[in-house]
């Protein structure tokens, strides 16, 4: 295999895991293609030199740009002349809550015709234990090259947690092969961009690592936003509780309750494993009652919005959502609560507004809501101001100090002064 400095790489899909990803193989030495199917991508990275993205600045594109080692396009056909083709397209969920790989057979049907012998072929889109093996590799075979002697295909999850501040690089990277023979191929390539790659015996166990990750996260989060309610019945303050609970050294992981959790992996990849599962004849009941309870959250705030103020005044009020992605310090907005609490707040005739650092257009239904500036007059505008974020850059005192009433689902207020009007759930 060629030295990093020759080394070349295809990252197909330049969303929140591929362009990080990409700019990581640059930064490590390898002439980077990324290949989208947005153009409007395309442009955005290549002529505007613009970051998409709230986790990358635009001096880092373009800083990767001017290197000459990465670039953006929306041919395919540029794979053929890359060493390593790492897939990175969304897997969501269909209407019915079903894996939908729609865009990962589309990926694949548009590389195949440029795939070659040497080619090594990673995915890192989360999914089903067995997708690799039943789905990936059928569709690469066709071409009629050999799994392990001329096309060495494996998976290796991605592990972003936007917002953290942590290293791509130092994130420990799960790897693995179909065969030895494509393990061995895959540790070479990631070996050269992270800091430690642990591999394990097959592709079905690194496609589960990454959906008991989140499982668990799921679970957790879950059974917080219940502990909630118990304790609120209790008139017990969760989040002391909490924080009182994480001093013990041992056993315990501190999760936090909120409004629902969204993103595009703790909300799906449970559900891609659920249905696996029960495919296999495995129930799966923790899953299954996580899910409900995740999924009942946004209504659930709702109630307790509408209890607090009233749910027949609601109809004469303006609420201001404090918050509207799907976690701190990010700008992405994919199966965020708040787009289901506003929602319902408007079914029930408020009149809602947002306010967030990161999000300037917020579409709902065919409808796009603007933000709004995050002012003494707009806050003093409303009736209520709800909490379903709690960004960093937002100063929670001058938001107590002008609002008349602050309702925080994310205990983003601690410490602040003005607490006659704030409610903490």
């Amino acid at each position: 295999m060629p030295s990093a400095e020759h080394r070349t790489a295809a990252i197909v899909g330049l969303g929140y895991v591929g362009l990080p990803l990409a700019l990581l193989f640059a930064q490590k030495g390898f002439l980077v293609t990324g290949i989208e199917i947005d153009a409007r991508k395309v442009t955005a990275l290549m002529e505007e030199k613009h970051s998409y993205l709230s986790e990358l600045s635009d001096g880092a594109i373009e800083e990767a740009v001017a290197s000459g080692r990465f670039q953006a396009t929306t041919d395919f056909g540029q794979a053929r002349k890359c060493d390593t083709v790492v897939i990175c397209v969304p897997t969501p969920l269909t209407v019915d809550h079903l894996p939908d790989l729609t865009y990962l057979t589309q990926a694949i049907a548009k590389l195949e015709p440029y795939l070659r012998v040497g080619h090594v072929v990673v995915l890192e889109s989360s999914t089903y234990p067995g997708t690799t093996e039943e789905v990936i590799v059928p569709l690469l075979a066709a071409k009629g090259l050999r799994i392990g002697q001329h096309l060495f295909v494996g998976y290796s999850p991605e592990r972003v947690d936007p917002g953290r501040g942590a290293t791509l690089e130092s994130i420990p990277k799960v790897v693995s092969g179909v065969t030895a023979a494509c393990l061995k191929q895959i540790e070479q390539v990631y070996g050269a961009v992270f800091a430690k790659l642990v591999p394990v015996s097959n592709t079905r166990t690194a496609e589960m690592v990454k959906l008991v990750e989140n499982t668990q996260r799921l679970v957790n989060i879950s059974l917080v936003n219940e502990l909630r309610d118990v304790c609120r019945r209790f008139q017990i303050d969760i989040w002391e509780v909490i924080d009182a609970a994480a001093t013990k050294p041992y056993g315990f992981a501190p999760y936090y309750p909120g409004p629902g959790v969204g993103g595009h992996c703790i909300p799906i990849d449970p559900l891609y494993l659920k249905w696996k599962a029960n495919i296999l004849g495995v129930g799966t009941t923790m899953i299954d009652a996580a899910d409900g309870i995740n999924r009942s959250a946004p209504a659930h705030i709702v109630s307790l919005v509408s209890g607090l103020l009233g749910s027949g005044a609601l109809a004469t009020l303006r609420i201001l959502i404090l918050g509207v992605t799907y976690k701190k310090d990010v700008n992405d907005v994919r199966e965020s609560a708040a787009v289901e609490i506003i929602r319902e707040l408007r079914a029930l005739g408020a009149d809602v507004g947002f306010s967030d650092p990161f999000v300037s257009e917020l579409r709902i239904d065919g409808a796009v809501m603007s933000g709004l500036a995050l002012s003494e007059d707009t806050l003093r505008e409303q009736d209520c101001v709800l909490i379903l974020v709690d960004h960093t850059a937002v100063d929670y005192e001058f938001v107590a100090q002008h609002a008349a009433l602050v309702i925080d689902t994310r205990n983003a207020t601690k410490g602040v002064g003005a607490r006659d009007r704030v409610i903490v759930l």
